[in-house]
């Protein structure tokens, strides 16, 4: 009885504890990897560092001096040495180590072994990435950071910045439209495309930016965001009103531009420019920020008339993403299929779009479509994408680099009510006016006072 009492004293915390933790891990990675995860790792680390190295290939020659001091003090064997490491940074979702290459050593040598690094060491991801010339990091993810995504607390943003999603290193996806001026993003339904239009909505309301929508849903997409606003066309036949006024607009800032450049002798090189952000401030006109929504639509065509408004319309929207950039112009077309098969126009429309972005698609064309002129190997990753994880696309660039990034839950109403608040930034373009969506005026529900009103007596 001694004996089963002792068992159940000693096993009873043993068992609960490692309940505990299987729980955590399964429920809470984040507080798994906080309170267990790390500690491990580190410990593993530190202990298996040098082993590691040297089974993964990664370990150099040693100095001539380092071999003549060991020869001469002991009669151990001389052994390769690993890499110079840096401090160990842990993070919320990992660790962070630097390592300072060895003569002919260079980064996609640790990007090749990062497989391998991450069975040693146990963690769910390692990442390689460059610092600095002979010196990398190895950013090493404790837990699978997209099954629950949590943006990180601080995010670098600013003007014309937006953090949309989390990355698979756990670092944001920051959408930056004066880095990447246009961007492609596909999605089938449920796949969490609209989500992502939600964030760069609700991200650009709070900014000085104009934003012009194109939603041939009849507006189901883009009318809950009506009040920020500064157009909205819910069908074709409104956006081939539209489109030639954004074009004019455009055509109306380079002249500005021109006039700017009208360089007199004695102008100053800071005041000649090639685009509205050299432009002093008081001249320089407001970001525009075109959102295109079921971008098939605008392709296709019954009649002959209808041929001829399509050419049209997607000739303008060539032209915005050829010369939109300097003039401040943006686009962000987004749809659930994009292949040549729509039509003319539409391969030369996404050679002009540099972001991609791809979610889970119904078919391997659209997909290709999206990824395969810039990362082919990302044309399998975005169709492995399950239905189970809405949200999860496989972002690129036109660089070659691409990763998977999820977006965080947005819920329609919170989105619109940030776009309500905002609606007072809508600025003023004459041009856009009449394209100016209708506001529902909310009724103002009248208070009932606390105290009830007395007639006064005569």
């Amino acid at each position: 009885m001694s004996d089963l009492t002792t068992l159940l004293e000693v096993g009873g915390p043993v068992a609960a504890l490692g309940g505990g933790a299987a729980y955590a891990r399964a429920k809470h990675p984040a507080a798994y990897w906080s309170t267990v995860g790390l500690p491990v790792s580190t410990v593993r680390l530190l202990s298996s560092y040098g082993s590691v190295m040297e089974a993964c290939g990664l370990t150099m020659a040693p100095s001539r001096l380092r071999v003549l001091a060991v020869k001469a003090m002991t009669q151990r064997e001389v052994r390769p040495v690993p890499p110079r490491r840096g401090l160990i940074r842990p993070t919320t979702t990992g660790l962070r180590i630097r390592l300072r290459l060895a003569p002919g050593q260079e980064p996609a040598d640790f990007a090749a072994s990062a497989e391998r690094l991450r069975h040693a060491w146990g963690v769910h991801a390692v990442y390689v990435t460059t610092v600095k010339p002979g010196v990398v990091e190895l950013r090493l993810v404790g837990y699978d950071v997209l099954r629950r995504v949590r943006m990180p607390r601080k995010v670098a943003g600013g003007f014309l910045k937006v953090p949309v999603a989390l990355r698979e290193d756990a670092m944001p996806f920051v959408r930056d439209y004066r880095t990447i001026p246009h961007q492609l993003t596909l999605g089938a339904t449920l796949s969490g495309k609209s989500m992502y239009l939600r964030h760069l909505i609700a991200g650009l309301a709070p900014q000085p930016v104009a934003l012009v929508g194109i939603d041939c849903k009849r507006g189901v997409e883009l009318s809950p965001f009506a009040p920020r606003l500064s157009a909205l066309a819910t069908d074709p036949e409104q956006a081939a009103e539209l489109l030639p006024v954004l074009v004019k607009e455009m055509e109306d800032r380079y002249d500005l531009i021109k006039a700017r450049q009208g360089i007199a002798p004695d102008t100053a090189d800071e005041e000649i420019t090639s685009d509205i952000w050299g432009l002093p401030e008081y001249e320089r006109p407001v970001p525009v920020v075109l959102f295109v929504d079921e971008v098939a639509e605008l392709f296709m065509v019954a009649t002959r008339k209808d041929e001829e408004r399509r050419d049209e319309m997607v000739t303008q929207l060539i032209r915005l993403a050829q010369l939109g950039r300097a003039a401040g112009m943006y686009l962000e077309v987004c749809g659930q299929r994009f292949g040549a098969e729509l039509g003319k126009g539409a391969t030369m429309l996404r050679a002009q779009l540099t972001g991609r972005v791809c979610h889970r698609v119904n078919d391997e064309a659209s997909a290709k479509m999206a990824l395969g002129d810039i990362a082919p190997e990302a044309v399998m990753a975005a169709c492995s994408i399950a239905p189970e994880r809405p949200g999860l696309a496989v972002a690129g660039d036109t660089s070659g680099g691409w990763s998977r990034i999820r977006t965080p839950y947005l819920s329609l109403g919170d989105a619109a009510e940030t776009c309500r608040r905002a609606a007072n930034l809508v600025p003023d373009l004459t041009a856009l006016k009449p394209f100016r969506p209708d506001v529902p005026v909310r009724p103002v529900e009248s208070a009932t006072p606390v105290v009830l009103p007395h007639p006064v007596a005569d």
